[in-house]
């Protein structure tokens, strides 16, 4: 698949899962993809954990469903509504979750390029993500970011040690078939931004005559 194509047809995947668990050799490539990701000082601060035990998966699963409550408690009524229907994960659906980590110590105290900015370790863990995510399209995986957690719950959950910190679950499985259109815009929660209204010249407001 093209970048370009994977980087279109790419999809937040909830609910189109097939229920078959990923194969042994696809997710090491989309693993690997994920580790050739940059990263500031080529410190590479990530890890991946891979959860596939049904059991655990369930647990993680009932504490997400938790969180969702929590949040659509937290609601006024017509969002609620809105909300209602949109599935937040996959976790049991998609048979595999990877939770990816981030170490800030790795690489040791002078990480070149992290001076100014201690952000970037993070960035760069997110640019692996991002490596994952597209591989993971051009396999016919899906892959599906869940943000629905307590984040002390993830870190005990995988026995991260000290200073290791998980940034993503990702639901990752075989699926059905990719949305043509986002849930979010499908369910009416929000609508993307076009294009112009994101790019600046010079200065920010500063609007391009074309794009």
């Amino acid at each position: 698949m093209p970048v370009y194509e994977a980087i279109r047809t790419r999809r937040d995947v909830r609910a189109e899962y097939s229920g078959k668990i990923i194969d042994d050799d696809v997710l090491d490539r989309i693993l690997q993809a994920a580790h050739h990701a940059p990263s500031v000082g080529n410190t590479q601060p990530w890890d991946f954990v891979v959860v596939q035990d049904p059991a655990r998966l369930a647990k993680f699963a009932a504490h997400v469903a938790d969180k969702r409550q929590e949040f659509a408690d937290s609601l006024p009524p017509e969002r609620a509504t809105t909300f209602d229907p949109i599935a937040i994960e996959g976790v049991r659906e998609s048979g595999t979750g990877i939770v990816v980590t981030y170490d800030h110590s790795r690489g040791g105290t002078h990480v070149l390029g992290r001076a100014s900015i201690p952000e970037v370790g993070v960035f760069s863990a997110a640019l692996a993500i991002q490596n994952l995510w597209l591989a993971a399209t051009a396999e016919g995986i899906g892959v599906g970011w869940v943000s629905f957690y307590d984040r002390d719950v993830l870190t005990d959950f995988i026995s991260a040690p000290e200073g290791v910190v998980p940034i993503a679950w990702l639901c990752v499985g075989p699926i059905e078939q990719l949305q043509t259109i986002p849930d979010l815009e499908r369910y009416g929660w929000r609508s993307g931004r076009p294009i112009a209204d994101a790019i600046h010249r010079d200065v920010h407001g500063g609007r391009a005559t074309s794009v």
